[in-house]
Protein backbone atom coordinates (compact mmCIF):
# COMPACT_ATOMS: atom_id res chain seq x y z
CA UNK A 1 0.00 0.00 0.00
CA UNK A 2 0.91 3.03 -0.90
CA UNK A 3 1.70 5.45 2.46
CA UNK A 4 0.08 8.37 1.14
CA UNK A 5 -3.57 7.11 1.06
CA UNK A 6 -3.58 8.38 4.84
CA UNK A 7 -3.02 11.91 3.53
CA UNK A 8 -6.24 12.14 1.58
CA UNK A 9 -8.95 13.18 3.13
CA UNK A 10 -10.73 11.22 5.90
CA UNK A 11 -14.31 11.15 4.27
CA UNK A 12 -12.21 10.00 0.28
CA UNK A 13 -10.32 7.00 2.64
CA UNK A 14 -13.41 6.07 4.41
CA UNK A 15 -15.47 5.99 1.12
CA UNK A 16 -12.60 3.80 -0.58
CA UNK A 17 -12.35 1.15 2.36
CA UNK A 18 -16.46 0.78 2.53
CA UNK A 19 -16.48 0.95 -0.74
CA UNK A 20 -13.74 -2.50 -0.50
CA UNK A 21 -15.77 -4.02 2.41
CA UNK A 22 -18.72 -4.15 0.59
CA UNK A 23 -17.69 -5.63 -2.45
CA UNK A 24 -15.31 -8.70 -0.50
CA UNK A 25 -18.12 -9.37 2.23
CA UNK A 26 -20.81 -9.50 -0.79
CA UNK A 27 -18.61 -11.88 -3.04
CA UNK A 28 -15.78 -12.73 -1.33
CA UNK A 29 -12.01 -12.11 -2.48
CA UNK A 30 -12.53 -14.74 -5.80
CA UNK A 31 -15.54 -13.38 -7.60
CA UNK A 32 -14.56 -9.54 -6.09
CA UNK A 33 -13.97 -7.54 -8.95
CA UNK A 34 -11.90 -3.88 -8.49
CA UNK A 35 -14.38 -2.36 -10.97
CA UNK A 36 -17.05 -2.69 -8.17
CA UNK A 37 -14.93 -1.18 -5.80
CA UNK A 38 -14.13 2.01 -7.90
CA UNK A 39 -17.37 2.37 -8.89
CA UNK A 40 -18.90 1.66 -5.06
CA UNK A 41 -16.32 4.32 -4.28
CA UNK A 42 -17.21 6.71 -7.86
CA UNK A 43 -13.44 7.00 -7.71
CA UNK A 44 -10.91 6.23 -10.74
CA UNK A 45 -9.46 2.21 -11.48
CA UNK A 46 -5.95 4.10 -11.54
CA UNK A 47 -6.63 5.82 -8.25
CA UNK A 48 -7.43 3.13 -6.44
CA UNK A 49 -4.20 1.36 -8.28
CA UNK A 50 -2.13 4.15 -7.22
CA UNK A 51 -2.43 3.10 -3.05
CA UNK A 52 -3.23 -0.39 -4.13
CA UNK A 53 -1.16 -1.83 -6.54
CA UNK A 54 -3.27 -4.91 -6.61
CA UNK A 55 -6.98 -6.48 -5.71
CA UNK A 56 -4.79 -8.58 -2.81
CA UNK A 57 -2.76 -5.27 -1.69
CA UNK A 58 -6.64 -3.62 -1.36
CA UNK A 59 -7.76 -7.07 0.55
CA UNK A 60 -4.80 -7.17 2.84
CA UNK A 61 -4.89 -3.65 3.73
CA UNK A 62 -8.52 -3.75 4.34
CA UNK A 63 -8.48 -6.94 6.51
CA UNK A 64 -5.30 -5.17 8.65
CA UNK A 65 -7.71 -1.94 8.80
CA UNK A 66 -10.63 -4.01 9.96
CA UNK A 67 -9.01 -6.11 12.72
CA UNK A 68 -7.09 -3.08 14.53
CA UNK A 69 -10.16 -1.07 14.31
CA UNK A 70 -12.30 -4.20 15.94
CA UNK A 71 -9.49 -4.76 18.31
CA UNK A 72 -9.64 -1.33 19.90
CA UNK A 73 -13.22 -1.74 20.08
CA UNK A 74 -13.09 -4.48 21.63
CA UNK A 75 -10.67 -3.54 24.39
CA UNK A 76 -11.89 -0.09 24.73
CA UNK A 77 -15.84 -1.14 25.32
CA UNK A 78 -15.55 -4.50 26.79
CA UNK A 79 -15.46 -4.62 31.24
CA UNK A 80 -12.29 -6.82 31.89
CA UNK A 81 -13.48 -7.49 34.98
CA UNK A 82 -16.93 -8.91 33.65
CA UNK A 83 -17.49 -12.61 33.77
CA UNK A 84 -21.19 -13.04 32.70
CA UNK A 85 -21.70 -14.96 29.53
CA UNK A 86 -24.84 -12.52 28.31
CA UNK A 87 -23.01 -9.38 29.36
CA UNK A 88 -19.78 -9.99 27.68
CA UNK A 89 -21.95 -10.78 24.61
CA UNK A 90 -23.70 -7.87 24.95
CA UNK A 91 -20.92 -5.57 25.57
CA UNK A 92 -18.96 -7.73 22.41
CA UNK A 93 -22.04 -6.74 20.27
CA UNK A 94 -21.72 -2.91 21.77
CA UNK A 95 -18.03 -3.22 20.44
CA UNK A 96 -18.77 -4.43 16.81
CA UNK A 97 -21.81 -1.44 16.81
CA UNK A 98 -19.07 1.07 17.48
CA UNK A 99 -17.16 -0.66 14.11
CA UNK A 100 -20.31 -0.42 12.10
CA UNK A 101 -21.16 3.35 12.96
CA UNK A 102 -18.18 3.94 10.20
CA UNK A 103 -17.79 0.74 8.83
CA UNK A 104 -21.29 -0.92 8.14
CA UNK A 105 -20.09 -3.67 6.52
CA UNK A 106 -16.69 -4.11 8.78
CA UNK A 107 -18.18 -7.47 10.82
CA UNK A 108 -19.78 -9.18 7.10
CA UNK A 109 -16.49 -8.79 6.01
CA UNK A 110 -14.41 -10.07 8.48
CA UNK A 111 -17.37 -13.17 9.08
CA UNK A 112 -16.95 -14.06 5.23
CA UNK A 113 -12.76 -14.20 5.65
CA UNK A 114 -13.43 -16.53 7.95
CA UNK A 115 -14.55 -19.12 5.11
CA UNK A 116 -12.03 -17.58 2.38
CA UNK A 117 -10.52 -20.22 0.29
CA UNK A 118 -8.02 -18.60 -1.87
CA UNK A 119 -4.85 -19.11 -0.88
CA UNK A 120 -3.36 -16.17 -2.00
CA UNK A 121 -5.80 -14.37 0.32
CA UNK A 122 -5.52 -16.56 3.37
CA UNK A 123 -1.59 -16.13 3.21
CA UNK A 124 -1.80 -12.43 3.23
CA UNK A 125 -3.80 -12.19 6.00
CA UNK A 126 -2.95 -15.11 8.16
CA UNK A 127 -0.89 -13.35 10.88
CA UNK A 128 -3.74 -11.05 11.30
CA UNK A 129 -6.21 -13.47 11.60
CA UNK A 130 -4.71 -14.95 14.30
CA UNK A 131 -4.25 -11.64 15.91
CA UNK A 132 -8.07 -11.29 15.59
CA UNK A 133 -8.99 -14.73 17.06
CA UNK A 134 -6.59 -14.39 19.87
CA UNK A 135 -8.81 -11.46 21.12
CA UNK A 136 -11.63 -12.87 20.60
CA UNK A 137 -10.22 -16.05 22.92
CA UNK A 138 -9.23 -13.14 25.36
CA UNK A 139 -12.60 -12.12 26.08
CA UNK A 140 -14.12 -15.56 25.87
CA UNK A 141 -11.36 -16.54 28.49
CA UNK A 142 -13.28 -14.44 31.01
CA UNK A 143 -16.51 -16.20 30.63
CA UNK A 144 -17.08 -17.80 33.82
CA UNK A 145 -19.49 -20.62 32.94
CA UNK A 146 -19.71 -22.01 36.27
CA UNK A 147 -22.73 -19.03 37.00
CA UNK A 148 -24.58 -20.37 34.65
CA UNK A 149 -27.43 -23.61 35.59
CA UNK A 150 -25.38 -26.80 36.46
CA UNK A 151 -27.68 -28.02 33.30
CA UNK A 152 -26.50 -25.70 30.70
CA UNK A 153 -23.77 -26.10 28.10
CA UNK A 154 -22.34 -22.95 28.58
CA UNK A 155 -19.67 -23.03 25.81
CA UNK A 156 -22.66 -24.65 23.21
CA UNK A 157 -24.98 -21.87 24.61
CA UNK A 158 -22.03 -19.22 23.50
CA UNK A 159 -21.90 -20.77 19.85
CA UNK A 160 -25.70 -20.81 20.02
CA UNK A 161 -25.94 -16.79 20.37
CA UNK A 162 -23.03 -16.23 18.04
CA UNK A 163 -24.87 -18.30 15.08
CA UNK A 164 -27.73 -16.68 15.78
CA UNK A 165 -25.78 -13.23 15.79
CA UNK A 166 -24.16 -13.50 12.33
CA UNK A 167 -27.43 -15.05 10.73
CA UNK A 168 -29.23 -11.90 11.53
CA UNK A 169 -26.30 -9.89 10.34
CA UNK A 170 -26.20 -11.61 7.35
CA UNK A 171 -29.94 -11.78 6.96
CA UNK A 172 -30.47 -7.85 7.50
CA UNK A 173 -27.48 -7.12 5.08
CA UNK A 174 -28.87 -8.94 2.40
CA UNK A 175 -31.98 -7.49 2.65
CA UNK A 176 -30.40 -3.98 2.54
CA UNK A 177 -32.15 -3.03 6.14
CA UNK A 178 -28.74 -3.17 7.68
CA UNK A 179 -28.75 -0.05 10.47
CA UNK A 180 -26.29 -0.58 12.89
CA UNK A 181 -28.44 0.68 16.17
CA UNK A 182 -31.62 -1.32 15.18
CA UNK A 183 -29.51 -4.62 14.52
CA UNK A 184 -27.68 -4.03 17.78
CA UNK A 185 -31.11 -3.78 19.52
CA UNK A 186 -32.42 -6.49 17.27
CA UNK A 187 -29.21 -8.99 19.51
CA UNK A 188 -29.60 -7.96 22.43
CA UNK A 189 -33.56 -8.78 22.27
CA UNK A 190 -32.26 -11.86 21.34
CA UNK A 191 -29.55 -12.21 24.29
CA UNK A 192 -31.50 -11.16 27.06
CA UNK A 193 -34.46 -13.47 25.59
CA UNK A 194 -32.18 -16.86 26.24
CA UNK A 195 -30.90 -15.17 29.64
CA UNK A 196 -34.62 -15.31 30.65
CA UNK A 197 -35.38 -18.68 29.23
CA UNK A 198 -31.94 -19.66 30.77
CA UNK A 199 -32.77 -18.49 34.56
CA UNK A 200 -36.34 -19.40 33.95
CA UNK A 201 -37.46 -20.97 37.65
CA UNK A 202 -38.49 -24.86 37.39
CA UNK A 203 -42.17 -24.93 37.55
Amino acid sequence: MNGKFFDLKKEKQDRMINAALKTFALHGYRHASTDDIVREASISKGLLFHYFESKLGVYSFIYDYSVRYTILELRSTIDRKEQDLFEIMRQTERARLQAMRGYPCMQLFLDRAMSEDVSEALLAVEEKRAALEEAYQEVEARIDYSLLPGDVDGEKLRRMLAFTVRGLMAERFQNASCQPEMLYQEICDYIDMTRRLVYRPAE
